[in-house]
């Protein structure tokens, strides 16, 4: 019997790469787009653009039983071509994003979305990341099929993908490398976080995929877990050796900018219920990795060979200005005061001696 053929539209990020192994390990044939040249004796890859109409045309000119679509699209992006992607395959899937909700705790599938909460016509009328995903999942249920499912990664990590408040690997893991200080809002410390890891994400992801009960539905890809942002940056501490300057939530916004993400989602406290993709994937809770394992397995593997993005050179240099001159014992002891971030290192010595 011929395999079931599934594409994934930009799958060479994080979480698209523990997707395909997943989707192989269940049976079906992989095709992953790229724009740079992969190899592969198991993935099909196909290398162009999937924003380029020509080149997604010529790829749905062939049937695909599934498209999983990663691609990050503004929102009329998506309106031109949502309908196409539908026509298309039997079981298409739209990575949204956990972004999308509001300040709810915890965080179900029913939960306020911002563009439906927030009264902030500032906000509202940007095509903010968050503001963008919930519009196209509007987009997506509007065009009249059913045969979608949306779902709604929380922060992952993996591969070469780690996050810390708003920073990126090549913003603040660089620099832990390279001896250098971070900096890290003292507001935030205490605020909740959920990350997951990419090699869950893929799990759930290829039990959905071609799944008839998971048409129509929209699903919070993440673990129960979760830890303060005090608790996360205790782990890097211990992981990569660390070294960070809290400051006021107003330095680090004028340093880092990404004021919306600031302000709509890692000031919220982000608890999520995963109780619907648990039922749909047949997983349990206790399937999942812990975040201090994940962390240390991951950063393992990335620190035998790191590879970073290109850095932002005026956010380095902003970054540099805000932790010197670097005061070397009162650090130590600026940082112990701190309540929010003695009780997360506590938190994660007991963690590690699990």
């Amino acid at each position: 019997m011929e395999r079931q053929r599934v594409l994934l539209l930009g799958g060479t990020g994080t979480i698209g790469q523990a997707l395909a192994p997943e989707l192989l390990r269940r049976g079906f044939s992989v095709y992953v787009t790229s724009r740079s040249a992969h190899r592969s004796d198991r993935v099909v890859y196909l290398t162009g653009n999937a924003k380029d109409d020509a080149f997604l045309d010529e790829l749905l000119s062939e049937r695909f039983d599934a498209i999983v679509d990663f691609m990050i699209y503004t929102t009329e992006e998506f309106r031109a071509r949502c309908e196409k992607l539908l026509s298309a395959t039997q079981h298409y899937v739209f990575l949204s994003s956990y972004r999308v909700y509001g300040d709810s705790r915890p965080l179900t599938e029913e939960s306020p979305r911002l563009l439906d909460s927030v009264d902030d016509p500032d906000y509202l009328k940007t095509d903010e990341y968050g503001l963008a995903k919930a519009r196209q999942e509007d987009i997506l249920r509007a065009c009249g099929h059913t045969n979608f499912t949306i779902v709604r990664p929380a922060i992952t990590y993996g591969g070469d993908r780690f996050q810390l408040g708003t920073m990126e690997a090549n913003e603040f893991l660089n620099r832990a490398l390279q001896k250098r200080q971070v900096i890290f809002p003292q507001e935030m410390l205490c605020k909740q976080a959920t990350m997951t890891w990419s090699g869950d994400v893929g799990k759930m992801l290829s039990r959905l995929v071609l799944n008839p009960l998971s048409f129509g539905e929209t699903y919070t890809a993440a673990t129960a877990e979760h830890r303060s942002w005090g608790e996360v940056l205790a782990l890097y501490e211990n992981l990569v050796k660390l070294e960070v300057r809290i400051v006021p939530l107003s330095v680090y916004r004028s340093v880092i900018g990404r004021p919306w993400q600031i302000r709509y989602d890692r000031m919220f406290d982000r608890v999520a219920d995963n109780t619907k993709i648990l039922s749909a994937t047949g997983m349990q809770q206790s399937d999942l990795m812990p975040l201090s394992d994940g962390l240390r397995i991951e950063l393992g593997k990335f620190l035998v060979s790191p590879h970073f993005k290109p850095a932002d050179k005026a956010l380095q240099s902003r970054m540099d200005a805000a932790v010197a001159p670097a005061p070397a014992k009162g650090l130590k002891v600026f940082l112990w005061r701190i309540k929010p971030l003695r009780a997360a290192v506590h938190a994660v010595k007991r963690l590690l001696k699990k």
